[in-house]
């Protein structure tokens, strides 16, 4: 007998949290993350997930608990674009279809009644650059920090349902090597001076200023035709830099600005912190401080979340120049490689910039959709 339940008692919350642990091997690249934390980020406490209705549930089959996903709205998008769609977050599930079905069938009943007409999945949630799409080749290489594993046959389940390929989105592998160092060290002092820009580290001591300055590029770079995006709030800016902050090192954050120092461009990257949460089996106490601090030394990728530059800009080495500064500094600190991640398909500026470090994308990562039935 399979019995979906909605999130409401501290045992279905660890319940929630504890569905992927016993799905995956240790052998697997799927990363377990820090309990006590993932317990707030799935209850909107230190993201915008309550920008719109939600609810986490879970499956159970027998009385164990053997999927789980988080449906919901962002209203805010939706106002701001138009749309009546929710979609489906952190989607986990046994082998079993029956049990998927029931799942997924209970998102799309919440959908309709709040009036929704698609589903879209699995998204981060709201405002967040996490966790998106399903990955559907390379189940092998490691998977870097906030990114998605997943076991293979969830595509499956989603197909089966009657979901469809909405988009995908591609990750991009760049070795840190001296070739490709001495290579960039020839062509971007030449575009610097050419267009006039320069390339500095995030001054952490200036972050309101800075995040301003983060604001103005998203503003001027974000197409209004990207489906999924919308421009961030002061309060969502803030959000992210309160999220990050904590994990971030100066040498792999930077900003653009032109001549008059006006900012055109910025990325926002992370040290692969998954090489850590690999040892640590979703536990901080009472020896996971100890694995940090030891593990934390020995991290050696690097994962690339976002790259915004200004259109005027663009084609003319703002987007090689601030990857070479952190090719730079991961050479430095013994880093291997970087990840720029996730992409979306119809972002074709940033999937040729991205081809100017890789030769191909080396991950693909699907979001699916479907289509809703008025009740």
């Amino acid at each position: 007998m399979i019995v979906v339940k909605v999130v409401e008692s501290r045992k279905e919350l660890n319940d929630f949290v504890n569905v992927p642990f016993s799905l995956y091997g240790k052998e697997e690249p799927w990363v377990p993350p820090l309990k006590g934390d993932f317990k707030k980020y799935i209850q909107g406490k230190d993201n915008a997930l309550n920008c719109g209705p939600n609810e986490r549930i879970v499956a159970y089959k027998e009385g164990t608990p053997c999927g789980r996903l988080l449906v919901g709205i962002n209203t805010e998008l939706n106002d701001y674009k138009g749309y009546k769609e929710g979609y489906i977050a952190l989607y986990e599930c046994i082998d079993d279809l029956e049990v998927a079905k029931a799942l997924l069938g209970y998102a799309e009943s919440f959908l309709q009644r709040h009036g929704m007409e698609k589903m879209k999945g699995p998204l981060s949630l709201p405002a967040g650059d996490d966790y998106r799409g399903f990955l559907v080749d390379n189940f092998e290489d490691p998977t870097l920090v906030m990114n998605t594993y997943n076991k293979p046959y969830y595509n499956d389940q989603f197909l089966a349902y009657g979901m469809e390929k909405y988009l995908d989105c591609y990750g991009y592998k760049g070795m840190f090597d001296t070739e490709q160092r001495e290579r960039m060290e020839k062509l971007i002092p030449y575009a610097m001076k050419r267009y006039g820009f320069t390339v500095e580290k995030l001054d952490l001591k200036n972050m309101d200023r800075e995040m301003a300055d983060v604001k103005e590029v998203i503003l001027k770079a974000m197409p209004e035709e990207w489906d999924d995006f919308m421009p961030p709030t002061d309060e969502e800016i803030k959000l992210i830099a309160k999220q990050l902050l904590p994990f971030a090192d100066p040498d792999f954050i930077y900003i653009a600005r032109d001549k008059d120092r006006n900012p055109i461009g910025f990325n926002i990257a992370l040290p692969d912190y998954n090489q850590v949460l690999k040892k640590m089996n979703g536990r901080l106490l009472p020896f996971g401080l100890f694995k940090f601090l030891y593990y934390k030394r020995k991290i050696n990728r690097l994962r690339i979340f976002v790259l915004f530059v200004v259109p005027e800009y663009r084609r003319k080495g703002v987007t090689a120049a601030i990857y070479f500064e952190g090719l730079k500094r991961g050479m430095e600190k013994g880093y291997i490689y970087a990840e720029g991640s996730t992409i979306w398909e119809y972002n074709r500026p940033m999937q040729n910039d991205a081809l100017g470090f890789a030769d191909k994308p080396y991950k693909t990562y699907r979001v699916y959709i479907k289509s809703l039935k008025h009740q």
